[in-house]
C-alpha cells in the first residue's frame, strides 16, 4: 500500500508542474491573511483527518492528504508564502518551492513521528533525549511549543569534509586503505595481522588544510528548532520521536531525537491526576457538613468553566464522601469528545476542641 501511495504522490507532483492547483489557503480552509498559528492548526487537523492510515483504500483522501501537505509546505515558509501571495503558483516554479517535499516526511516532522526512511549502510548514532516540564493545566488544553535544542551538526563551511579546500588527500601510510599490515616473528613462525592505520586513524585520507570553522573535525554545535504539539490529555510522561535528528556526523546515520514531555507539579489548580481521571479534595466546615445549604464554584483547568458543588439545606455530607462528576476529567488523548471523570473527596474540618467521639460519629 505504501508503494501505491508514493506513486500517487509522484503523479500529483508531475501534475503540479503542468496544471494549475487549487488555492493553498482554500485547501486548508483559511483566508489569505491567516496567522502562522491558524495555518499550523488547520494542517494539524486536516492532515490527521485525511491521513491514508485512517482512510485505507480511499484514493480521494490520499490525494487530499498530498494537497494539504503541499499547501502547508508553502504557507508555513515565509519566503515561499510571500512568492505565492504575489505571483500564485507561477512564483513557486523554477526552484521557488512547493510540491517537492514528501507529505509523509512533512507529517512525521510536524508530529514527531517516524518518516520510515531507509538507512544508508553506515552505523546509526546514539539517540539524544531532552525533556519538557508541562503543567497539568496546559496538558488539559493542549498547545503548540517551539523547542530549540543544541545538537551536533555537519560543519556548514566544509560540508563535513573537514578540509578548507574540500580536498582530502589519500593517506600515504596505508595507501588509502585505512589499515596497515604488521608482521611479527615468533620463533620460527612469522605472523601477519591487520590494524588501523595510525597516521589517518583508519580514515584512509588526510586533511592537510583543516577547515577554520570546525578545525578539521567535520562537525560543529548548532541550535535546531522543532515544533511540538502537546495534545489535550497528553499522558503524564509521553515521548515524541524525531527520527534521525540527533547528533550528526558524515560517518554515521544520526540517531533519534526524543522529546519527553513530563507533568510538572505546578499550575494544577488543586487537581490531581490518575490516567484520565481527576481528583480534588474539598474541605467543609462542621456546620456545612451537618446542615448543608451551601454552594461553591471552583475554577477548572480550562480556565473558562467552573465546577459547581452544592448541598441543599438539611443535606448532610459525611467525612470522606466521594462525589463523582462524569466526563469532567482529562481529555483522552487522540479521541474526540472523550474525557475521564472528576472525583471530589470531602474532608470535614473539625473545630478546635471537638471531642474524639464527635469526630468518630462524623
Amino acid at each position: 500500500m505504501r508503494l501505491a501511495i508514493q506513486a500517487v504522490f509522484l503523479l500529483a507532483t508531475l501534475a503540479w508542474l503542468v496544471a494549475a492547483q487549487a488555492d493553498f489557503y482554500a485547501v486548508l480552509g483559511l483566508k489569505k491573511g491567516a496567522s502562522d498559528k491558524e495555518i499550523k492548526k488547520a494542517y494539524r487537523t486536516l492532515s490527521k483527518k485525511f491521513h491514508p492510515d485512517k482512510n485505507p483504500g480511499n484514493e480521494e483522501a490520499q490525494q487530499t492528504f498530498i494537497e494539504i501537505g503541499e499547501a502547508y509546505e508553502v504557507l508555513s515558509d515565509d519566503e515561499k508564502r510571500g512568492k505565492y501571495d504575489k505571483f500564485g503558483h507561477e512564483g513557486l516554479k523554477n526552484g521557488g518551492g512547493g510540491g517537492g517535499t514528501n507529505p509523509f516526511d512533512l507529517f512525521a516532522q510536524f508530529f514527531g513521528g517516524g518518516a520510515g526512511g531507509g538507512h544508508r549502510g553506515a552505523p546509526k548514532g546514539h539517540n539524544t533525549e531532552t525533556h519538557i516540564d508541562v503543567s497539568l493545566k496546559r496538558m488539559y488544553k493542549g498547545f503548540d511549543m517551539d523547542l530549540q535544542v543544541n545538537l551536533q551538526g555537519i560543519c556548514s563551511d566544509c560540508s563535513g569534509s573537514g578540509s578548507a579546500d574540500g580536498v582530502n588527500h589519500k593517506c600515504d601510510g596505508c595507501d588509502g586503505q585505512g589499515v596497515v599490515i604488521q608482521v611479527a616473528q615468533m620463533g620460527m613462525m612469522i605472523q601477519k595481522f591487520q590494524q588501523q592505520c595510525p597516521k589517518c586513524q583508519g580514515q584512509g585520507h588526510l586533511i592537510t588544510n583543516p577547515c577554520k570553522k570546525c578545525g578539521g573535525h567535520k562537525v560543529q554545535r548548532e541550535d535546531r528548532k522543532y515544533n511540538v504539539y502537546i495534545e489535550p490529555g497528553t499522558p503524564r510522561v509521553h515521548s515524541y520521536v524525531f527520527e534521525e535528528e540527533a547528533d550528526k556526523s558524515p560517518d554515521i546515520v544520526p540517531g533519534d531525537l526524543i522529546v519527553q514531555v513530563r507533568e510538572a507539579p505546578t499550575e494544577n489548580m488543586g487537581y490531581r491526576r490518575r490516567q484520565n481521571d481527576l481528583f480534588r479534595t474539598e474541605a467543609l466546615s462542621l456546620k456545612e457538613a451537618l446542615h448543608g445549604g451551601w454552594t461553591r464554584k471552583i475554577p477548572f483547568l480550562d480556565e473558562e468553566s467552573e465546577v459547581v458543588l452544592s448541598r441543599k439545606k438539611g443535606e448532610a455530607t459525611h467525612h470522606g464522601h466521594i462525589e463523582v462528576i462524569k466526563s469532567h476529567g482529562m481529555p483522552q488523548m487522540g479521541v474526540d469528545d472523550s474525557h475521564g471523570d472528576l472525583y471530589i473527596q470531602y474532608v470535614v474540618v473539625m473545630p478546635m476542641g471537638a471531642s474524639l467521639k464527635i469526630r468518630d460519629e462524623l
